[in-house]
């Protein structure tokens, strides 16, 4: 089982069998709270009837065309919804099957782009320390989780990373944006000056780092970066796998945070996590680049058999429609104080140091057992499951980011469930 403790899980397994608004019910018949959306996917709630019945009339009607050489209406409609909420500029769209394909993609066009440009020596890639890209090896080398990188060799070469900006000691319990930290996007600035700007082709990060604990920019630190990289012809990649689709109480991270980078990647609640969907937007320019040479002749030897899928695309559509018919992206937004509210009342409980939140995403750190990191945060998933209540733990990390169809009452519930078992921690 993937990113699990399955010895753990085996002795005492923890099984869904059904969904439904903002609830899984469990094998044995129980109602758990969804605080994750998924794994960050579900933005428009489960099991929702328009969703649901695109899918089956899609299956019905076509269920697979290839993807090399031939199209379908409904992934070129996909990607024109798209481009119509992603910000001004970013209009061509790659459709992948998740996150992590949607990263090797943009890290792929990335280089293809300058050499297509007559700069072949831009091969070199920035991520940035405790980001996630995903599982490939792209991925993981761009990223910045030490667990995910060290089992697997050498991974990519020509790789730097960014510092990340968490710090405790300056940004504890900060509402919001922290106010520390805007100068470590500077770093990008030595590190252009280490390898040479001509070696660089692009700089990936996720706006907010959303699997390694919610780790929120400070203000001014990605204009900065899009200063920095503008300057030097270095691509910028948002990675908004996570940030996509409402979470923010925005379409996107780039437009919440007012900056637009040249390529997007998105993918979770695209579907609303019900058919597994990417897709990597990259500007006129980019695309541009490549429609050169003859007509007969592939322009960018990339792509999946499940690109554009018609079943994911029906998905995507009607997942785009549910958010728009029910105001969600501006719910999200409307909820948000509400939800900074609720978590920052659990400061002071024991074992707490940090509370975080922006849009509908939130984290609350937890002091580490001393030599069990952790196993702190673990034990409050475990009680949470036994109380009604999905949560998401990094590290010792608490992660919540509920459906954008969540009720007050339920901000609450889960609040109150978290205090509780935070009261009960060892």
């Amino acid at each position: 089982m993937p990113f699990t403790a399955n010895r753990q899980f085996k002795k005492a397994p923890r099984m869904f069998v059904a969904a439904k608004d903002m609830h899984y019910t469990t094998s044995d018949g129980r109602q758990v709270l969804d605080g994750t959306a998924g794994l960050w996917c579900v933005n428009a709630g489960h099991a929702r009837p328009r969703i649901v019945e695109a899918i089956a009339k899609q299956a019905a009607e076509l269920d697979y065309a290839p993807a090399f050489q031939m199209g379908h209406p409904k992934a070129f409609e996909l990607a024109n919804r798209i481009v119509d909420i992603a910000p001004q500029g970013l209009d061509h769209v790659l459709f992948t099957n998740s996150g992590s394909e949607s990263v090797e993609t943009a890290l792929k066009v990335a280089i293809a782009y300058h050499r297509a440009n007559g700069e072949g020596s831009r091969t070199r890639l920035i991520g940035r320390e405790r980001g996630y890209h995903g599982v490939n090896f792209g991925g993981i080398s761009v990223g910045g989780i030490v667990n995910n990188r060290k089992m697997f060799g050498t991974l990519l070469s020509g790789v730097d990373h960014l510092p990340h900006t968490h710090n405790l000691s300056k940004n504890a319990f900060s509402r919001g944006l922290p106010q520390h930290g805007v100068e470590l996007a500077d770093e990008l600035e030595r590190i252009v000056t280490l390898h040479d700007a001509s070696t660089i082709a692009a700089v990936i990060v996720e706006p907010v780092a959303g699997s390694t604990g919610v780790l929120i920019p400070p203000p001014g630190y990605l204009q900065r970066l899009r200063e920095i990289t503008s300057k030097h012809g270095i691509l910028l990649i948002f990675d908004e796998v996570i940030t996509g689709y409402g979470r923010l109480g925005t379409p996107f991270a780039a437009d919440y945070f007012g900056v637009t980078p040249d390529i997007m990647v998105t993918a979770k609640g695209l579907t609303n996590g019900v058919v597994p969907m990417g897709a990597v937007l990259v500007s006129a320019q980019i695309h541009d680049a490549f429609m050169n040479g003859p007509e007969h002749l592939i322009e960018f030897f990339h792509g999946y058999t499940y690109s554009g899928n018609p079943i994911a695309s029906a998905a995507g559509l009607a997942t785009l429609e549910t958010y728009k018919e029910e105001h969600l992206f501006e719910r999200g937004n409307e909820l948000a104080p509400y939800w900074e509210e609720a978590l920052h009342s659990l400061k002071g409980l024991p074992h707490v140091i940090d509370i975080r939140n922006i849009g509908l995403v939130g984290a609350i750190e937890l002091e580490p057992i001393a030599g069990q990191p952790t196993k702190r945060a673990f034990a409050a998933f475990l009680k949470a499951y036994d109380a009604g209540l999905l949560i998401r733990t990094t590290g010792d990390i608490i992660a919540l980011s509920p459906p954008l169809i969540i009720e007050k009452a339920q901000i609450d519930q889960i609040v109150g469930t978290l205090a509780d078992i935070l009261k009960t921690l060892e």
